[in-house]
C-alpha cells in the first residue's frame, strides 16, 4: 500500500506543471487525497484536498485560482495542476491519504504518505 508523487522538475515563473500521485495496493476513489509541501527550513503547509464523499475540492487562499486538483479513478491516480507558478511555491511535494478523513487539511500522522516531489520555480 502506497502512493507515489511524480512530475515536479524545474520551471520558470509563471509557467506550470502537473504532478500525479499514483496509488497502489488500493483503490483511490474511496479516499480523500491532500497535497501538501515544505520548503526547506519551513513547515510543511497543506495545499489542496479532494474529498472522499463528493468529490469536492479545497485550496488554501496561497493556491487558489491557481492549482487545481483532480482524480482518475480508472487510473487510480490524483494530479495536481499548478499554473502561474512563482519561486514561493518551490517546495518538495507530498501527496498523501488518512481512510479516517474526509478530507486532509493537515499533514496525517497515520494513513498513506507518498516519498514527494520537488518543485522549483525560477528563473
Amino acid at each position: 500500500v502506497q502512493l507515489q508523487a511524480s512530475g515536479g522538475g524545474l520551471v520558470q515563473p509563471g509557467e506550470s506543471l502537473r504532478l500525479s500521485c499514483v496509488a497502489s495496493g488500493f483503490f483511490l476513489d474511496y479516499y480523500a487525497i491532500g497535497w501538501f509541501r515544505q520548503a526547506p527550513g519551513k513547515e510543511r503547509e497543506w495545499v489542496s484536498c479532494i474529498s472522499s464523499t463528493d468529490g469536492s475540492t479545497y485550496y488554501p487562499d496561497s493556491v487558489k485560482g491557481r492549482f487545481t486538483i483532480s482524480k482518475d479513478d480508472a487510473k487510480n491516480t490524483v494530479y495536481l495542476e499548478m499554473n502561474a507558478l512563482k519561486p514561493d511555491d518551490t517546495a518538495k511535494y507530498y501527496c498523501a491519504t488518512d481512510p479516517s478523513l474526509p478530507c486532509l487539511y493537515s499533514y496525517p500522522n497515520n494513513g498513506v504518505r507518498g516519498q514527494g516531489t520537488q518543485v522549483t520555480v525560477s528563473s
